[in-house]
């Protein structure tokens, strides 16, 4: 299995993985916000997506989107073929789309709204945490997204404060805090150990 950023020459599957978007919206009963052929080739041209491909045949996708000026980031329309489902294949599309989120936007939170308890836990292992709709993106081209959904409703009759989907967020300021946090430690061990060292010198002495 060949899992790669996604890029012009494989345009030509954009039709497929509309369909296989679509469908898996029907059978999961739930909104994937429906997109276009071109709006796939668009995500592809830019770097912002990944393929999954046994050979010349497709077996999954996923893409990036960008919301308050890039203030966020969501990974999304993720689908595994059905000829290709459970082998953990979603799992591996998920850390790459994920990692190359993180290297086009290093600065900006990566958010998720999901109902599948499989997405959340692949999230939670990539460092997301659930929270409020309210700390999410407030743009409104990504709910509108929303509208597709059968339980869109339930999103409108709470100005946007709940569904039955879980909210999740990676934030790279809290990662960058534990990076530090780690440093410092292994920082002040290192010291520690110094110290030891020579205060067992000067005790022999």
């Amino acid at each position: 299995m060949n899992i790669i950023i996604a890029g012009k020459s494989h345009s030509i599957y954009a039709n497929q993985i509309c369909d296989a978007i679509t469908d898996a919206a029907q059978v999961r009963g739930t909104g994937i916000a429906k997109r276009t052929p071109e709006y796939i080739i668009e995500k592809m041209e830019k770097g912002n997506a990944v393929i999954a491909l046994e050979g010349k045949t497709f077996a999954g996708f996923c893409y990036i989107e960008s919301w308050g000026h890039e203030k966020f980031v969501a990974n999304s329309g993720l689908i595994v073929h059905p000829n290709f489902r459970g082998k953990g294949l979603a799992r591996q599309i998920k850390k790459v789309i994920f990692q190359q989120s993180r290297s086009k936007f290093p600065n900006s939170k990566v958010f998720s709204i999901t109902t599948g308890l499989a997405v959340m836990k692949m999230n939670s292992e990539l460092g997301y945490k659930p929270v409020t709709f309210s700390e999410l993106t407030d743009d409104q081209s990504f709910w509108k997204g929303c509208q597709t959904c059968k339980n869109y409703d339930v999103l409108k009759r709470t100005n946007q404060s709940m569904c039955l989907c879980t909210g999740m967020l990676f934030n790279p300021d809290l990662e960058d805090d534990k990076e530090i946090i780690k440093v410092k430690g292994k920082v002040f061990n290192r010291l520690k150990r110094i110290k030891q060292t020579l205060f067992l010198k000067n005790k022999k002495k």
